[in-house]
Order: C-alpha cells, then sequence, then structure tokens
C-alpha cells in the first residue's frame, strides 16, 4: 500500500486551501484538515471555512466534527487518533491523502506518530489557574518547564494551563512526557510543503483583506447567533470571535474590534511562521503574488 502522505502548511491566508484542492484533483487526494477552529460546526465565517462550493467536490476530513457548546472536549491527542483513522480509510481506497491547515501542534504531533497517555484532570486547580493572566502563568511555567514555555505563546493561557496541569497531577513536566512519547518512528512517507511569503507585507495585506471579506460576509450576525457560547468561545481561544463578542458587550466599537481581528491574526501568522520554520524538512514554496495553481504542474510528481 502507498504510504505516502503530503502535508500543506503556513499560516493562516497564505493560500493552503486552494493550493490542497487544487494538488487533491490532480493526484486523485483526499483533504484532512489541520486547523483547530474549523473542527467546531457552528464556527464558519470567522475561521475561514471552506464552504461547499469551495471544495469543488473534494473530500474533506475533520471539519463541522464538534460543537461550541463543549459537550465534549478536543485536543491534539484526540486530533491524532482521528486523522490516522482517516488516512487508514482514505489510502484503503486507493486514494492521495493530504494534510492542510496551519495549527503546527496537530500537524507536528501526527508526523513524529506521538504517543499521548491520558491524564487525568484537576478542575479545581484549572479553574484556581484560570484566575491569573497568561503573562503571569507563562512566567510559571518558564520556572518549572522552560522547554514547554519557549513553545507556547504567553498568550496561549489554554495550552500554558495544560502544562501546568500536567506537571501538578504526574510530577514530570510536559516536555519531558513529549520526548518520552516519540517512541517510534511513523510508517507513512511525508512530504511536507510549507507556503512561505517572503516579503510579509503581502501576506498582510492578505489578512487584512480576508478580514473585510468576512464582515461583509456577515460575521458580527454569525458571532451574535452564538452569544450564548460566548464563554466557551473565548476560551478556545477562536480570533474574530472573541473581538466581536466585545463590541457587542460594548467594550469597544467595531472599527475598533475589527482593527483588533486583524492584528491578532497578524500575530497568529507570525507565530505559525516561526513554528513551521523549525523543521527542516519542509519543502518551501514561494506564494508572494503568485497564482498557486500554476505551481501543481511542478509538484504533480512529488
Amino acid at each position: 500500500m502507498n504510504n505516502k502522505i503530503i502535508v500543506i502548511c503556513g499560516p493562516t491566508a497564505s493560500g493552503k486551501t486552494g493550493l490542497a484542492i487544487e494538488l487533491a484533483k490532480v493526484l486523485n487526494g483526499e483533504i484532512i484538515s489541520a486547523d483547530s477552529m474549523q473542527i467546531y460546526k457552528e464556527l464558519n465565517i470567522g475561521t475561514a471555512k471552506p464552504s461547499a462550493a469551495e471544495m469543488q467536490d473534494v473530500p474533506h476530513f475533520l471539519i463541522d466534527i464538534l460543537s461550541v457548546d463543549l459537550s465534549s472536549s478536543f485536543n491534539v491527542s484526540k486530533y491524532v487518533k482521528l486523522a490516522g483513522e482517516c488516512v487508514q480509510d482514505i489510502l484503503k481506497r486507493g486514494k492521495q491523502p493530504i494534510i492542510c491547515g496551519g495549527t503546527g501542534l496537530y500537524i507536528d504531533s501526527f508526523i513524529n506518530n506521538t504517543r499521548f497517555a491520558e491524564y487525568e484532570n484537576d478542575l479545581e486547580y484549572r479553574q484556581w489557574l484560570e484566575h491569573f493572566s497568561g503573562v503571569e502563568l507563562h512566567e510559571k511555567l518558564v520556572e518549572i518547564d522552560p522547554a514547554s514555555a519557549g513553545r507556547i505563546h504567553a498568550n496561549n493561557k489554554k495550552r500554558i494551563i495544560r502544562a501546568l496541569e500536567i506537571y501538578k497531577i504526574t510530577g514530570r513536566t510536559k516536555s519531558e512526557l513529549d520526548r518520552d512519547s516519540r517512541l517510534a518512528g511513523s510508517d507513512y512517507n511525508f512530504i511536507k510543503i510549507g507556503l512561505r511569503y517572503n516579503n510579509r507585507d503581502l501576506l498582510y495585506e492578505r489578512i487584512n483583506k480576508r478580514v473585510d471579506i468576512m464582515l461583509e460576509a456577515g460575521l458580527v450576525s454569525e458571532v451574535k447567533s452564538l452569544f450564548e457560547y460566548k464563554d466557551n468561545i473565548k476560551r478556545i481561544g477562536a480570533i474574530g470571535y472573541a473581538e466581536i463578542f466585545d463590541y457587542l458587550d460594548g467594550v469597544c466599537e467595531l472599527e475598533e474590534a475589527v482593527q483588533k481581528i486583524k492584528q491578532n491574526t497578524r500575530h497568529y501568522a507570525k507565530r505559525q511562521i516561526t513554528w513551521f520554520k523549525r523543521d527542516e524538512n519542509t519543502r518551501w514554496l514561494d506564494t508572494d503574488g503568485q497564482d498557486l495553481s500554476k505551481n501543481i504542474k511542478c509538484l504533480k510528481n512529488i
């Protein structure tokens, strides 16, 4: 059985989805999403989730698999398990699996065949940690687990809390447990393609334009319809939603909320670029102002 898996990664708004769809049409492929926000059924406009028309009849997996009511939680361990099941199914049917997304933790955990132990939760400790700011929690993580602190941004409060919780429960740092989990190599041959903008301003222009398109498409109405889930959506860190909730709560004007979405999205793109640049096995595709579909022929024989 063919064991080749193509991975398309890069920062938000870089053109990953379009390239993956064109490549899937050429290679008889099917796409597995690696986007931590597009898994939620109710988050559509603000996550730039591809519509049925945009998918062009190419099968997509791991999109719309969970509700924002968070009746069941989702994490990287579950992603790796589900992605593995999707890959097996796609390969058995003689198709080409293509993993596409910008959530680096999901992608790298699957590529590295990371094995996750199931840890108990300490809800009381977690709730206590919620009272601290992300910066304060990050400083605490630096003292306990500097390796994990170096990989987790101070704004990512959810991941910082989980790392601290794991240490409290197990007495070992998350970085130690992650290192131990990589006991075996993967059975797959990964070809990782990264989309890169040498001119960062061009990427930021795309981000700003995409946010404007989201507003025109009805982002405010979408967020308003999800108001009862406000706390859950803020907790999962969906950019574009928290900012509009603040506008709806009267914390800021709409224009200020829009500018915050653009700024937070640009900062997120920077973090994604930093993450993906660490992998020396990534084949970089320069995309500054190019029509990515023109690169399909040169990618056809990868």
